[in-house]
């Protein structure tokens, strides 16, 4: 119970301004992750004591960048156990997210996690992204493949009518070298270093792009 208390005052300085709400939904990942990554390996073994730096407050980075107006739709694509989709579903809560993975046993996590953190913004699909119907406003993502790949994989599923402030597109969250990557999107790409908001190492190398699509 103390190691959630200091997890929680981690989260509660990059967002202070959390509901009661927020703050026992953020509280509940440690004890479900915990427990549904026993029974089928959805975070790396070494992560899961550092879930909430490197996964929950990593998806919140993008948070940092844009403040989902409501009714905001963003598509998570091989969102894996849940990942950035579910911290961001739980800070946005008037936003829809869909969140979807290829791999059966992953979007089996993800349910169990959105039905007991009774999360209604979010659903959950086994499915390839070229599958989805329907247009969102943003495709969220952790670097599940190259950068050219992935927005050929996800360009059509991008509205063309933006609500938001920032243009509608692709919000990546990515490591390493990239630069090559990126080449080809011109002044369509932002590079935000995650640095610029979160003081701990792990952030360092890390960056969020925004590509308009």
């Amino acid at each position: 119970m103390l190691h959630i208390f200091f997890i929680m005052e981690l989260i509660k300085k990059y967002f202070p301004n959390l509901t009661s709400v927020q703050i026992k939904r953020f509280e509940n990942l440690a004890p479900l992750y915990s427990e549904w990554n026993s029974k089928i390996n959805v975070i790396s073994r070494k992560d899961v004591d550092k879930l909430y730096e490197r996964h929950v407050l990593h998806s919140l980075a993008i948070a940092k960048v844009i403040n989902f107006i409501p009714g905001t739709r963003i598509l998570d694509v091989g969102t894996g156990g849940g990942f950035p989709g579910i911290p961001l579903a739980i800070l946005f809560s008037e936003s829809e997210f869909l969140l979807v993975d290829s791999i059966g046993k992953k979007i089996k996590v993800v349910n169990e996690i959105k039905t007991s953190l009774k999360l209604e913004n979010v659903k959950s699909l086994k499915s390839r992204a070229e599958e989805i119907d329907g247009e969102f406003d943003f495709v969220v993502s952790r670097a599940v493949t190259s950068m050219p790949v992935f927005y050929k994989m996800v360009k059509k599923k991008v509205a063309r009518e933006n609500r938001n402030p920032l243009k509608n597109g692709i919000l990546y969250l990515k490591g390493g070298d990239f630069y090559t990557e990126i080449a080809g999107f011109g002044k369509r790409v932002t590079i935000y270093p995650l640095s610029k908001y979160f003081n701990e190492p792990f952030f360092e190398t890390k960056k969020l792009l925004h590509i308009s699509v």
